[in-house]
């Protein structure tokens, strides 16, 4: 257990240390978050929220959606992650963020637009990538990697675009991700097998 968790469960015993192979991570409840954030933004100097994201565990799991948090902090360059399960599976929310920082705001709007997560008390929390009245969340585990054909809000812009939907290309795939150690960006997923486009053919194997 790094010294960051442990002396953070001093503060939050209810709170769990999180399986990570690369950075100090903690489970907790939704209750607790906003003072867990504002302890290590304040006491433990993690003080930059890099990125919020989450995680939807399929239909059937319970709870099904988790928001994951990640803090750095500029003067021990250092990170840390937070996760938090939503307490209601068919209408998932947590607690704002931006009380904290101001980065929240449009993570919290694209998590809200991608998953359907709401979080209580954001200043203006719509869509932030999909238009409004867009019926589905796209980063859900039943959207299908193609899309679903939605009639777009703007008939000129059907017009003008002529949109029909084309199964995603798997250029490359699959995707795989390493550790990042101590740069997240390096943790992004990249493809396997690079040697092929759309416009190149897939090697035969």
């Amino acid at each position: 257990m790094s010294a960051d968790v442990a002396s953070l469960k001093v503060r939050f015993p209810q709170l769990t240390e999180r399986a990570s192979l690369d950075h100090p991570a903690v489970d907790v409840a939704a209750a607790d978050l906003l003072s867990v954030l504002k302890a290590l933004r304040d006491e433990f100097r993690f003080d930059m929220l890099v990125d919020l994201t989450a995680i939807d565990w399929a239909q059937g799991s319970s709870p099904r959606f988790t928001v994951v948090y990640h803090l750095f902090s500029t003067s021990e360059h250092g990170y840390f992650r937070v996760a938090a399960a939503c307490p209601s599976d068919d209408s998932p929310a947590l607690p704002s963020a931006t009380g904290l920082w101001m980065a929240a705001n449009w993570h919290e709007r694209e998590t809200f637009d991608m998953f359907g997560i709401g979080f209580s008390g954001h200043p203006d929390l719509r869509r932030i990538l999909m238009w409004d009245g867009y019926p589905y969340f796209p980063l859900r585990k039943e959207f299908p990697l193609a899309g679903i054909e939605t009639p777009l809000p703007d008939p000129d812009v059907v017009a003008e675009t002529k949109t029909q939907l084309e199964p995603a290309p798997m250029m490359g795939g699959p995707f795989v991700a390493r550790d990042g150690q101590n740069n997240l960006g390096d943790a992004e997923p990249r493809a396997k097998d690079e040697s092929w486009t759309e416009q190149k053919e897939k090697p035969e194997v």
